[in-house]
């Protein structure tokens, strides 16, 4: 068994250490939580962190584990999930994703749209110290510990990095979503409802086209897998098990 846990923007794979511990050793020993490129791992020669780019690398990752693997993802990393999975359902043993999906009547946040602007995202990035991302990422709903670790490795890497991924996905909704009838039916969503990001809505609307279970968490935000890792473990052991 492979477990890849594939993290999100503007995080690290530092943010999968409470799953993780709540899954217990057996499990942790299969698992692979590599980081993407420009988010403390490299950027490779002629990589251009677009979304094309990103998934292309998770595939890599897919095909490396010699094995159909069980992919987890949260937040950008649900994203790449659920398409890389839809490109290469031969590689995928099950699907679990949280906090984000490709779904057609999604429309961008209000810091993705202001990102995905030339020149006023130049600027936003370059007013974005480490400690107003902390503070950010805790008012969205990160712990207070995580929260200060990943705005540690805030980097001009990462922010180019995060520039050119959501300038490449503007019109990601109608890009993405016409391949989902591929999606393999072992698919599993997680979400928490205080999210600011991308409310449960969405995740209602892409449950019902691809006919994927929904477990709402209340009082929960953007990062209801580390919020509630406990519950995720024992949902994910269960979803492995079937």
């Amino acid at each position: 068994m492979t477990i890849i846990l594939v993290h999100g923007v503007p995080d690290t794979p530092e943010m999968w250490q409470p799953l993780i511990a709540a899954l217990g050793e057996d499990y942790a020993q299969r698992v692979k939580a590599p980081a993407l490129p420009g988010f403390t791992a490299p950027v490779p020669d002629g990589f251009d962190s677009s979304k094309e780019a990103y998934v292309g690398w998770l595939i890599g990752q897919m095909e490396a584990a010699g094995e159909p693997a069980h992919l987890v993802g949260h937040d950008w990393g649900a994203i790449l999930v659920v398409r890389a999975a839809s490109l290469r359902p031969d590689l995928v043993r099950s699907w679990a994703v949280a906090n984000a999906l490709p779904e057609r009547d999604y429309k961008w946040h209000r810091t993705a749209r202001i990102w995905q602007t030339p020149l006023l995202g130049e600027l936003a990035m370059a007013v974005t110290t480490r400690k107003a991302l902390a503070n950010g990422l805790k008012k969205a709903g990160m712990p207070d510990a995580l929260a200060e670790h990943e705005a540690r490795h805030w980097s001009p890497s990462m922010r180019q990095s995060i520039l050119r991924l959501y300038r490449s996905a503007k019109h990601i909704a109608q890009e993405w979503t016409g391949d989902l009838g591929r999606l393999p039916q072992q698919g599993l969503v997680f979400w928490g409802d205080d999210d600011p990001f991308v409310p449960p809505e969405t995740a209602e609307r892409f449950c019902r086209i691809t006919n994927t279970p929904l477990y709402r968490n209340a009082d929960t935000g953007h990062w209801s897998i580390v919020e509630k890792a406990d519950t995720f473990a024992a949902l994910l052991k269960d979803h492995w098990a079937s």
